[in-house]
């Protein structure tokens, strides 16, 4: 299976400016105020969750042992904060639909 591109920001934004009608700039700028409300949310520790799309969920991960692939030589990991994306059954059944 083959990728056929990359969705960016800009695409989000042409977007926007065609279903919508606001101007080139005004759909980035509610692209880019969209992407900084989840990124704040984020920072502050909370969850994003978009109805019908996903949701990014945050974890704190506790430290560990782990071991280096090349060496085998055991590591201790870091605590660490990750974030992880956990798709909704509607986009997992569009995408099992291809589109």
């Amino acid at each position: 299976m083959r990728s056929v591109g990359t969705l960016t920001r800009a695409d989000l934004a042409d977007t926007i400016n065609r279903k919508v009608g606001l101007s080139r700039s005004e759909s980035l700028d509610m692209v880019e105020s969209v992407l900084a409300h989840m990124c704040e949310a984020m920072s502050n520790g909370e969850n994003v969750k978009i109805s019908g799309f996903g949701s990014f969920v945050l974890r704190d991960k506790q430290e560990r042992m782990g071991r280096n692939p090349k060496t085998g030589v055991e590591v201790a990991i870091t605590p660490r904060r990750v974030m992880t994306f956990r798709a909704s059954q509607l986009l997992k059944d569009r995408i099992a639909k291809g589109g």
